[in-house]
């Protein structure tokens, strides 16, 4: 499956996680984009047209959790396709911006890569 021009950015503050999420995204067949926190993850969308996926973690440092990153990138980014995760609490469906997805963490790697496919088109 090529790369091409499907990129995802992963924004988790966490090396460790940050990296295993990359993992992820490549081995579901995108390049990953990372950024530690939703300041660098606004940068980032600001100055690349690429971006086709959202990837955050909600606990995070820094000026917005990964939910309000989520909700402003809807706002901002329409057409950025938004999966959220976390390791510390539930997100019920409600709390997230129309047509997003929520993943427990740990999540399965398997689930996650079809996930990511399927919303992405491929």
């Amino acid at each position: 499956m090529p790369a091409g021009p499907y990129a995802v950015l992963v924004v988790e503050d966490e090396a460790i996680l940050r990296l295993h999420a990359i993992d992820v995204v490549e081995e579901a067949g995108f390049s990953a984009i990372e950024a530690k926190n939703a300041d660098e993850a606004i940068a980032i969308l600001e100055s690349r047209s690429d971006i086709t996926l959202l990837l955050t973690d909600v606990n995070m440092p820094g000026s917005m959790d990964g939910l309000k990153l989520a909700h402003a990138v809807r706002n901002r980014w329409p057409p950025v396709k938004i999966v959220v995760v976390s390791g510390h609490r539930l997100v019920d469906q409600s709390e997230l911006p129309p047509d997003s997805r929520f993943f427990g963490k740990p999540f399965q790697a398997e689930k996650m890569i079809a996930e990511l496919r399927a919303m992405i088109g491929n």
